[in-house]
């Protein structure tokens, strides 16, 4: 994940704070702890978790020296690092998150946004009613539509459209990309842990980040990332009413049609293409130049160059041959 220019972070937690508040009481060398992150993103000098099986191929390339983990991926661990263990990791890295992010849960309003000034935002044109946050860059020959609003720290690229009714926030968004009228980008994710009683907001300290000329179609909502970032790659194009949840990465050049839904931290290739009103399960892979038919279901893994279609969805020859 890039430095994050939406939250204010703590420059370091000790190692032994960290496990105060896990509950953990056996004291370890008190090292200064950086950053919490994802597998992948994690440096030796950041901690990291690992929560699901899916993710155990990970383990073998991250940088951590740390992972909050269950007693049952120990043994494999303690070969690569110093598990910490733990009986919720959910809960665990929710308890992390809020140590180096103190004030990640509070971004319902961003009350500092503005009308405006011409003098600030040169070459730049605003439809009426917009409102602008601190600290927004905005690039040159970009258009902001009617009631639209861009919230604190956001970063919009040259030559972008942005229709009306918009609002955007925690996103970098690049050069060229057009968001049609009454998208959503960069909400919180549907992240909680379920509770009888009081259900646990889980903080998503991630961003939304989109990248050149992309098209983004009308009243499509895409969450930021809980951990890591929500991305849309280079040169796709997204239909109408269309769903991405936290942490799903989308490829370049990729065509997904109205109404798909994405459930969270599942990734797609470039190239795919996806019909109208398809679902998309969460933690999945989808590889590069799939081809996923309309209605359809994803519930595993689909290989690179594959065509499927059904529910769940499998190999398009097969669906087609058993509905004749």
């Amino acid at each position: 994940m890039m430095n994050n220019r939406f939250y204010k972070k703590k420059k370091y937690i000790f190692l032994n704070d960290i496990l105060s508040a896990l509950g953990n009481t056996k004291k370890r060398e008190n090292i200064k702890i950086n950053d919490l992150k994802d597998l992948i993103s994690a440096s030796s000098n950041d901690i990291s978790f690992l929560h699901s099986p899916k993710y155990l191929d990970l383990v073998k390339e991250t940088k951590s020296k740390y992972i909050i983990t269950l007693k049952k991926y120990q043994s494999l661990l303690n070969k690569i690092c110093t598990p910490i263990i733990v009986n919720d990791v959910l809960k665990s890295v929710a308890i992390v998150a809020k140590q180096f992010y103190p004030n990640s849960l509070d971004d319902a309003v961003d009350f500092y946004v503005k009308i405006p000034k011409e003098k600030d935002f040169k070459n730049i044109k605003f439809g009426k009613n917009v409102l602008v946050g601190k600290n927004v860059k905005i690039g040159k020959k970009t258009i902001i539509g009617h009631n639209s609003i861009i919230e604190s720290n956001v970063k919009i690229g040259s030559n972008c459209i942005i229709g009306n009714n918009v609002l955007i926030k925690y996103s970098i968004i690049g050069n060229n990309v057009r968001i049609l009228d009454g998208s959503v980008i960069g909400k919180k994710g549907f992240g909680f842990l379920p509770d009888k009683n009081h259900n646990i907001r889980y903080p998503h300290i991630g961003l939304v980040v989109i990248n050149d000329n992309v098209e983004i179609g009308c009243n499509n909502t895409i969450d930021r990332g809980s951990i890591s970032n929500t991305v849309i790659g280079l040169n796709t194009f997204i239909d109408n009413q269309v769903h991405i949840a936290h942490n799903v990465k989308i490829g370049d050049n990729c065509v997904i049609t109205g109404q798909v839904g994405f459930a969270g931290s599942s990734s797609l290739g470039n190239n795919v293409q996806i019909g109208g009103q398809a679902g998309i399960s969460g933690h999945l892979n989808i590889g590069n130049n799939v081809k996923i038919g309309g209605g359809s279901g994803v519930i595993k893994n689909v290989p690179d160059n594959s065509k499927v279609m059904g529910y769940p969805a499998r190999d398009i020859r097969d669906f087609l041959k058993d509905n004749k």
